[in-house]
């Protein structure tokens, strides 16, 4: 025997095909976004001084820059390297934070005019070495080093670097992880100066690189 169907079928019925309607739409939408890609690692490596060629393949001082667009805010970071005298696959160090606000086309500290804060801080770094990747984190009380522009921030989450060791580039391609700003975050360092006694170590801030290009993808008319 064939009826029709009762109402309170009926309605159900009909919800749970508009809630499926609902969700492909949902999907199709999302795969249709654009993407807001991280820095890639040409950009950084762009902007990085030459490798210096050490003995020992992690020791010395480490370089990157990162330019956090959604942010508007530069980072210089570097990090210096030793091993433990303890343990040889542990690593101390420190972790040095120099950064400043401004547009993409402020690759080197600008004037107080032009950005709205630039410091530097600094924390103490420990870490380890296993399996060709590299583990580097910051360790204790975070510092203060200089407020050159504004106060300086309030607060600082300890940065936690990993990633593979590049042999051949004499680069540490990490991603950053500081339970804050940064998740998985692509920072990668490229060593610039071998490993010299802690009290005659320079902090070696980078020149103003060229402004960075994307390859050619062909001729393009304007």
């Amino acid at each position: 025997m064939t009826g029709s169907e009762p109402p309170e079928r009926s309605l159900r019925l009909g919800a749970d095909r508009a809630r499926r309607a609902l969700g492909l739409s949902l999907v199709a939408a999302l795969l249709v976004l654009p993407r807001i890609a991280p820095a890639t690692v040409a950009e950084q490596r762009a902007r990085l001084p030459p490798a210096a060629e050490c003995d020992d393949p992690i020791t010395g001082t480490w370089k990157a820059q990162v330019y956090r667009a959604e942010r508007e805010q530069w980072t210089e970071w570097t990090l210096i390297l030793r091993r433990s005298e303890d343990d040889k696959e542990r690593l101390v160090g420190e972790i040095i934070n120099h950064s400043w606000y401004g547009g993409a086309e402020l690759t080197a500290p600008p004037t107080c005019e032009r950005t709205r804060a630039h410091w530097v801080v600094s924390t103490d770094a420990e870490g380890y070495v296993s399996n060709g990747d590299i583990h580097v984190q910051g360790v204790g009380e975070w510092r203060k080093d200089e407020a050159i522009c504004g106060p300086g921030p309030g607060g600082y989450n300890l940065d936690h670097f990993s990633g593979a060791l590049e042999h051949g580039l004499h680069e540490f391609q990490s991603v950053n992880n500081d339970g804050g700003v940064s998740v998985n975050e692509p920072t990668v360092f490229r060593r610039v100066l071998c490993l010299v006694p802690a009290a005659e170590q320079p902090r070696l801030d980078l020149k103003p690189p060229p402004p960075f290009s994307p390859p050619a993808r062909g001729c393009e008319l304007w």
